[in-house]
């Protein structure tokens, strides 16, 4: 069985293959495709005519009507791209939470963040090189690990399956430091999708993923959550490890704390909505314990119905 087949079953990639990936705002590119460029070249759709202005190329002169009219139009066109997407994977070691049940299912139930992360990945790699869009990878955790820049060739997906398999979650985070790093790497606009549980002090996340939006890239963040994380079931003495900092931990009576991290999860949730909202970026939390696969789907769709 090939790596692509072990992080995504068939059944999940024919859930997802009748959906496309539509970019909201136009991206640059050059490769035809099934994405509008605003730059206007050589392409079979015809745009529009302008009056012809000295230094216009000649061999796009419309002589048809020079022929009618005695004047000079230039034949312009709007050119077919491809989209250019960048999957930005977080490997910190808070993702590695939930992983100790993953051996036991190998299904979305059970598996870590990291773990649900790269099958994520792998969906929309596929998903992307399908309808011939090129894709990139990141993964990171306070630096970046490893980059693959972006390609559309099918090979390509092996290359990303590659790098995903070959990481494991470790270390601390600093994403507003990754998203400085990313941005000197692209040097056009695309759509870039974070998959991370977004764990760092929310307010310079915000600054730092506004100034991607900024430079012109469409943002995505897909938030993943173990469903621990989100309930605080916990009911009896527990002694809780800090997976980023080897050393750290406490024991404590999870009822006593309940209520105060509860409220301190909600504040940093709307915060972070709030933020996503006001720089047009789509924020999608998503628990681990659902079918990453109908996730997916779901959004994808969501995506294509608005447009």
């Amino acid at each position: 069985m090939s790596r692509a087949t072990e992080l995504v079953s068939p059944h999940d990639l024919r859930r997802i293959a009748d959906l496309q990936l539509l970019a909201r705002m136009v991206v640059e590119g050059f490769c035809a495709g099934l994405h509008k460029s605003p730059h206007k070249g050589l392409s079979v759709e015809f745009k529009q005519h302008r009056a012809y202005v000295r230094g216009d190329d000649l061999r796009y002169l419309d002589w048809r009507i020079f022929g009618k009219s005695d004047r000079y139009f230039i034949k312009e066109y709007e050119a077919e791209t491809n989209l250019r997407a960048t999957l930005m994977v977080d490997a910190s070691g808070s993702m590695a939470y939930g992983g100790e049940s993953a051996a036991e299912t190998g299904d979305a139930v059970g598996l870590s963040k990291y773990d649900y992360a790269i099958r994520l990945a792998a969906c929309l790699t596929y998903l992307l090189l399908a309808q011939q869009d090129a894709v990139g990878l990141m993964l990171f955790d306070t630096t970046v690990r490893e980059y693959v820049p972006p390609r559309s060739t099918p090979r390509h997906m092996q290359v990303v399956i590659d790098a995903l398999s070959a990481q494991q979650p470790g270390g601390e985070t600093s994403l507003a430091e990754v998203f400085r790093h990313i941005s000197a790497k692209l040097h056009r606009r695309g759509l870039l999708i974070l998959l991370s549980d977004c764990f760092d002090e929310v307010n310079a996340f915000l600054r730092a993923i506004a100034q991607l939006r900024h430079a012109g890239h469409e943002v995505i963040v897909l938030q993943l959550w173990h469903r621990d994380e989100l309930e605080f079931p916990f009911t009896r003495w527990t002694r809780f490890e800090c997976l980023e900092a080897a050393g750290r931990n406490h024991t404590v009576d999870p009822a006593t704390l309940r209520a105060a991290y509860i409220q301190k999860l909600e504040e940093y949730q709307d915060t972070l909505t709030r933020g996503c909202r006001r720089h047009a970026i789509d924020l999608l939390p998503i628990a681990t314990d659902r079918p990453y696969a109908e996730a997916l789907a779901e959004y994808l769709a969501f995506r294509k119905r608005r447009g």
